[in-house]
């Protein structure tokens, strides 16, 4: 049996606009969470990206902005995105692992809360019929839509034409990524470039 989700999905159309109120009032892992639920998403059905991501941070929970803190400056940057049409709902959707901040662990935040992505996900992914390159932004994000595929986070972005024209993996674009960079450079000098390009072609 399809999971409720799903099933809603696959059998009835629904607005955007709908389906954003029910997930701003979701409380499903209230309970989980060291402050009220704020849920952050991107929608709208005329969007052609889609940018699978990880979880909101502490920033990004105070201002209720997708990406708003220095990782965003950086996946910007790699994209070649301004911030008009990297906010522009029409062109860019963005829908997390998790929807809200999750809260801080011993070295750095929470992993995304496990309800978020069997809940909504299918549904969110069913309202962006228009969608043409989805970028998948760190491991939570490749294990659950590449599967044994993904590998590690360094295998899934090497092998990234593997998983085209729908997918594109991305190493989460934190501090941290600044060593996964120095160690890599194949990824700024042929994966940028090609990241760039496939971006502008998508929202072309």
């Amino acid at each position: 049996m399809k999971p409720r989700a799903a099933r809603r999905a696959s059998t009835a159309p629904e607005t955007c606009a709908g389906l954003l109120a029910e997930i701003a009032a979701c409380r499903a892992c209230a309970r989980h969470l060291p402050h009220d639920p704020r849920p952050v998403v991107q929608l709208a059905p005329e969007a052609r990206l889609l940018i699978i991501g990880q979880a909101p941070g502490s920033r990004v929970h105070a201002s209720g902005i997708a990406w708003d803190d220095r990782s965003g400056d950086r996946l910007r940057d790699w994209t070649g995105l301004d911030r008009a049409t990297f906010y522009d709902p029409a062109r860019v959707a963005m829908v997390p692992m998790g929807f809200c901040y999750p809260g801080k662990g011993p070295s750095a935040d929470l992993p995304p809360r496990p309800e978020c992505a069997p809940l909504w996900h299918a549904r969110a992914l069913a309202a962006l019929p228009r969608v043409r390159l989805t970028l998948l932004v760190g491991s939570h994000a490749q294990r659950r839509y590449l599967g044994a595929k993904a590998g590690t986070l360094t295998d899934a972005v090497r092998n990234y034409r593997d998983v085209l024209p729908d997918f594109l993996p991305l190493p989460h674009p934190s501090w941290r990524s600044t060593f996964w960079m120095r160690q890599h450079p194949w990824f700024e000098a042929d994966v940028l470039p090609d990241l760039r390009r496939r971006v502008q072609a998508a929202l072309s």
